[in-house]
């Protein structure tokens, strides 16, 4: 299908694919194209498509034959954007928040002193608290 006449607007590079894209894909490789040819109609790199391919392909007939399907790729890619991402240190850490509110609150100590004390006494080690700055955030 010529690009001109494409009812899809152009795919644009940096961009995630749509379930809409990941359709045309499972159509496409079940008519026999290739991955450039389908990479050139959607606008991207045929490495993506390659990468789109393994993250759908799914097991039909007990295994026997292997197929993409767009509904898994797109429910994987979902999947895989729930765990990316940075992981925050502040949930991890809560017995350090309860000893900061504890005393933050209760004896009115700063939250620098709150951090620096609880190493000195040795009551948390140092991957066991977070940096003052995060906790001025959370204030």
């Amino acid at each position: 299908m010529d690009s001109l006449h494409s009812i899809m607007p152009k795919h644009e590079k940096g961009k995630h694919l749509s379930l809409e894209e990941r359709v045309i894909i499972q159509t496409r490789l079940k008519d026999g194209f290739s991955l450039r040819a389908i990479a050139r109609e959607i606008g991207c790199s045929p490495s993506t498509i390659s990468y789109e391919v393994k993250r759908g392909t799914v097991l039909l007939y007990n295994g026997k034959q292997k197929r993409y399907k767009a509904k898994h790729g797109n429910e994987a890619y979902h999947l895989n954007r729930q765990r990316c991402g940075r992981k925050s240190d502040f949930l991890k850490k809560s017995d350090f928040i309860k000893y900061v509110n504890k005393h933050f609150f209760e004896n009115n100590w700063s939250l620098d002193v709150c951090a620096n004390r609880c190493l000195a006494v040795g009551e948390f080690s140092s991957d066991q608290i977070v940096c003052t700055r995060t906790l001025y955030n959370y204030v």
